[in-house]
């Protein structure tokens, strides 16, 4: 296992970018109905807290995608998914310990990840690590 080591950083920034990909496009699709509609066909979400979710989703997203202040984008998104967690999913439909039952396996998936990405650091490349 020594010997796999070596791919750390690159398993790392493969994770961290393939996450930040697949969450862009839950922010693409509240304002652009890109790839799917939020909103039945209907434009773009108007429910500020929507609006503000699509906007952090986005610009997150693109920070960790190229690995810039992945750090604190990482601790904003997972808090950002831990509040749809707690204040959404459970708060609506309850069940805590289930988050099958309520619809929020993604959001608390979503959630742990990027605070892995808090203690974790970017992996390769990232724009952070850049030779200064």
């Amino acid at each position: 296992m020594k010997n796999l080591e070596k791919y750390s950083p690159y398993v790392l920034a493969l994770l961290r970018i393939i996450a930040a990909y697949m969450f862009i496009l839950h922010g693409t699709a509240k304002f652009w109905e890109f790839p799917v509609s939020m909103t039945g066909g209907n434009g773009a979400v108007d429910d500020p807290l929507m609006i503000v979710g699509g906007i952090i989703e986005i610009v997150g997203s693109i920070l960790l995608i190229l690995g810039l202040f992945v750090r604190p984008a990482a601790f904003i998104l997972s808090g950002q998914m831990a509040y749809a967690y707690f204040f959404m999913h459970v708060a609506g439909k309850g069940n805590l310990f289930f988050p099958i039952a309520n619809g929020g396996e993604l959001a608390l998936f979503y959630s742990l990840v990027f605070f892995y990405f808090v203690f974790a650091g970017a992996g390769a490349f990232s724009l952070d690590n850049r030779k200064r």
